[in-house]
């Protein structure tokens, strides 16, 4: 049996989709998170000195999405054929233009700049991405509550995962879009996302 370990900083970040996906999946690993601190001294171990980097077997995979990627075809969250993984992907790919959008705002800018990016974020930019989100769900749902199959797929957890840091800014910005909020919910449901999620470290993102 493989053995998986999971190298990032104390925090979500880029490693969490990851983190949920092993977790959906039931498969244990060593969470292991390094300090800022202590990053310097381990930076070298790591194939292009960065993480999150996934260990298996001995065997180093850096860049985060190809290590979800690579875990979601792991666990069969990946689609039932070609096509369904392609509009998985689809969907994780508009999933990460929302990150990439707003991570970069709420890791790096300090205030008063972040408070300023934040609200110019919510009032142009947000509106556009979940909008995106929502057309995706109605061409690939097939009328469920998930985004593609009607099951639980990595592009459930790719999208729960984006929304979470934004919801922690504003709670309510789901309530124009019922479906998402809907999606969300049943992804929390989950048996072992629920357990997950109540033992995780609780990190600010």
């Amino acid at each position: 049996m493989s053995t998986y370990k999971l190298y990032y900083f104390d925090g979500r970040g880029r490693a969490e989709i990851s983190r949920l996906i092993l977790a959906i999946a039931g498969q244990k690993f060593e969470d292991i998170r390094y300090q800022s601190n202590e990053w310097p001294s381990h930076k070298s171990e790591m194939p292009l000195d960065q993480m999150p980097v996934l260990e298996i077997d001995g065997m180093k995979l850096p860049q985060s999405m190809t290590i979800a990627r690579f875990l979601a075809r792991q666990f069969h969250l990946a689609g039932k054929d070609n096509l369904e993984q392609a509009k998985i992907e689809a969907v994780a790919d508009t999933a990460t233009d929302l990150l990439n959008k707003f991570g970069p705002i709420i890791w790096y800018q300090e205030e008063p700049e972040k408070k300023a990016s934040i609200s110019e974020f919510f009032a142009n930019e947000l509106p556009k991405h979940l909008h995106n989100l929502e057309t995706l769900a109605k061409a690939y749902s097939n009328g469920g509550s998930f985004f593609v199959g009607n099951n639980l797929t990595f592009a459930d957890l790719c999208v729960y995962d984006v929304l979470e840091n934004i919801l922690e800014v504003d709670a309510n910005i789901l309530n124009q879009y019922p479906w998402l909020k809907t999606n969300r919910d049943e992804v929390a449901k989950n048996t072992n996302i629920a357990t997950y999620l109540i033992n995780r470290s609780q990190t600010e993102f």
